[in-house]
């Protein structure tokens, strides 16, 4: 019995430890797995933290991706054994320092071009008189005091044209009854628009106004009556869609016809939108295009063109019969584009990985991002010393770019492909995004004139950008393609340092149509030099 009784006892025991073991795995797992939510949740947590830094930082930070790399006693993430290479910069000053500040402007600086008028200050009589010995004095010189600025108001005037009529006093006396005298009249001007007030210089501020200034419409409205003319929005905006339409369109189309002659482009694209458009919400986003030459040391073009949506298919349309290279930003559209060579934008990528830095920590060079950001900067600085050094000289600068940047390149992929950030934070979404366009990334070491950013087509869509701040949207698609169309007049002119209210008003003195032959529109680019100094006087 007591052998029995033990027997049961020890059968109970190792039942109790084999429950326990099978309690205990049961527990390890249930940690195990609690363990890996709570790593879900924490790396879930740190994503949306990371999310909230990125979008307070946009919301309420400095808009400026400038940034100083040289702190003292800062370790420089180039000073390690393990990464350095033969990265010499070609000059000293190719290490990024603070902004210097700029020297102050001359007056003569400041108001070269305006009309000086002299404003000599006479003696009175009564003091021209010595005080001495009463002797009449002379006047023995003249000494400059100060210099002004005289604003004048604009005005407006009314011209009525009449014509005269001429009959021969000869041919009337000779005529029978059934005769008609010989009357010949004098030819009056066509109008600009219809037979409406619309003149060149009315036209013209209205649009520099708009798409220079970013002022509204019915604001303008409002400035007119100032002026003494009640001229309403919608007569305003029938102005700039009939003039862009028969006298700017042929110039477009011009300009468009000799960006597809270059080699080297460039593009971007905003949102628009556009209240009355066919089968669409009045909320639904349209886009605005930017197509530009690049820096080939040719006149630059920069052309804008509507479309309603952002497929790439407007991007191939516009871009058909054009062989080259493009420089662009990340977007995919673009990459359905036959016989062209895309170029990814290095500024987009650092902007990426700024974007991941942790907040507070711009400067710990132990977060990757941090790294990220440095290798950029390194490639920056020896293409700014670059351009400062060779500006033009193409194949000089396609040979250092291949002896300077490529092994700075070589080690950010090296460094690029062991990093193994968390899921869906920034970094990851910065690594993701710069080794999908590794092939792009390093095109424009192809070519000396290849972009290195995309700078200068996002500094061409800006004025669109804050312009529609301002106007906020456009009523109909005819006043989104004729927005374009003026904007690259606006922007043309602006590029080759044209007055912009001078350039509009001469387009639309000489009202160019679509019968004229290439060589005579050339005359009215604004890289013509006959158009420029006549620019010039008429101002």
């Amino acid at each position: 019995m007591a052998s029995s009784a033990k027997d049961i006892q020890l059968r109970e025991l190792k039942d109790t430890i084999t429950g326990l073991k099978t309690m205990i795995s049961e527990q390890t797992e249930l940690i195990r797995s609690l363990r890996l939510v709570i790593d879900e949740k924490t790396s879930h947590e740190k994503a949306l933290q990371e999310q909230v830094d990125y979008l307070t930082k946009k919301l309420f930070g400095s808009s400026s991706e400038r940034r100083t790399d040289d702190i003292p006693g800062q370790q420089n993430l180039f000073d390690e054994a393990e990464v350095e290479q033969d990265l010499s910069l070609l000059e000293e000053d190719t290490v990024i320092r603070e902004h210097a500040r700029k020297k102050k402007a001359t007056h003569e600086e400041l108001f070269k071009g305006l009309k000086v008028e002299k404003a000599v200050i006479p003696l009175p009589e009564e003091d021209q008189v010595c005080p001495v010995c009463g002797t009449q004095m002379v006047l023995i010189g003249e000494a400059y005091v100060r210099r002004e600025l005289e604003f004048i108001p604009a005005t407006c005037k009314v011209i009525e044209y009449y014509s005269q009529s001429y009959g021969c006093p000869s041919c009337k006396e000779g005529l029978g009854d059934t005769e008609k005298p010989v009357i010949v009249k004098s030819q009056v001007p066509q109008a600009l628009v219809g037979k409406g007030p619309a003149t060149a210089s009315t036209v013209a501020w209205t649009m520099y106004q708009k798409y220079a200034n970013g002022l509204p419409l019915y604001r303008q409205e409002k400035d007119w009556k100032q002026y003494g003319a009640r001229i309403s929005r919608t007569t305003l905006a029938n102005w700039i869609i009939y003039c862009s339409r028969n006298y700017f369109q042929p110039m477009y189309d011009y300009f468009h016809r000799e960006l597809l002659k270059r080699s080297f482009a460039m593009a971007d694209e905003t949102r628009v939108q556009v209240l009355k458009e066919e089968e669409r919400r009045a909320q639904t986003q349209s886009f605005m295009w930017l197509f530009r030459s690049g820096e080939d040391g040719l006149p630059a073009i920069i052309l804008y063109g509507y479309s309603p949506t952002r497929s790439g298919s407007h991007a191939k349309e516009f871009l058909e019969g054009y062989h080259g290279y493009l420089e662009t930003d990340g977007y995919q559209g673009y990459n359905s584009l036959p016989d062209i060579k895309r170029c990814s934008c290095r500024a987009h990528i650092r902007r990426y990985f700024i974007d991941a830095v942790p907040k507070g920590k711009p400067y710990d060079y132990s977060q990757p991002a941090v790294q990220g950001v440095q290798y950029c900067n390194r490639l920056f600085a020896i293409e700014d010393s670059i351009h400062k050094k060779y500006p033009g000289d193409y194949e000089k600068r396609k040979q250092l770019r291949l002896e300077k940047e490529k092994p700075v390149l070589e080690a950010f992929w090296s460094w690029l492909e062991q990093q193994k950030p968390v899921r869906n934070t920034r970094m990851d979404k910065a690594v993701n995004y710069v080794l999908n366009r590794r092939e792009t990334a390093q095109t424009y070491l192809e070519d000396g004139r290849c972009s290195f950013t995309n700078n200068l087509s996002e500094n061409a869509m800006r004025p669109f950008a804050v312009g529609r701040k301002n106007w906020l949207f456009s009523d109909s698609v005819e006043g989104a393609n004729a927005s374009a169309v003026v904007y690259t007049m606006v922007e043309m002119a602006k590029a080759h340092d044209l007055n912009v209210y001078g350039y509009l008003k001469f387009l639309l003195d000489h009202r160019p149509t679509k019968e004229m032959a290439d060589n005579q529109l050339a005359e009215l680019a604004p890289w013509s030099e006959k158009l420029q100094s006549k620019i010039a006087c008429e101002l």
